[in-house]
């Protein structure tokens, strides 16, 4: 059993996975409040606006590891969706701020639920990556 960085990288990963996937629930549950009117849409971009800086970057931090690592596998799932962000905040709406959601378009439906799936996918992903995390992790400290 040797210690690596390939298993570094992962150990990152996973521990910054747990933090993202604490985000997307995050996310969740505040559009679902927004869908509920159950808080304003000024608070809630107030809320989410400053978690999607932080979250671009974690997840693009691990994924510098792996790529300086040589974890082609992990680094190649996690591409596209390091393009989405990239899109998605190349194409915000006007804001002064940092952040993605704007309070005046926010309660449109079509950006709720939007936003809404967009959150329940992330989710998805940020668990199944999870859990290739934990085996890439096993894997690399096993072999040698």
């Amino acid at each position: 059993m040797a210690f690596n960085f390939s298993a570094f990288s992962y150990i990152i990963a996973l521990i910054v996975d747990a933090f993202l996937i604490f985000f997307a629930i995050f996310h969740v549950i505040a559009f679902d409040e927004l869908k509920t009117d159950y808080k304003n849409p000024i608070d809630q971009c107030n809320s989410l606006n400053p978690l999607v800086i932080p979250e671009y970057l974690l997840h693009l931090f691990f994924n510098v590891l792996f790529l300086a690592s040589g974890e082609w596998v992990s680094l190649c799932l996690n591409i596209p969706l390091i393009a989405y962000h990239i899109n998605r905040y190349r194409t915000r709406p006007v804001m002064t701020g940092p952040g993605l959601y704007d309070p005046t378009s926010i309660m449109n439906a079509d950006v709720l639920t939007k936003c809404q799936r967009e959150g329940w996918i992330k989710l998805a992903f940020y668990l199944l990556s999870f859990f290739y995390y934990l085996y890439g992790m096993i894997y690399s400290l096993i072999s040698t």
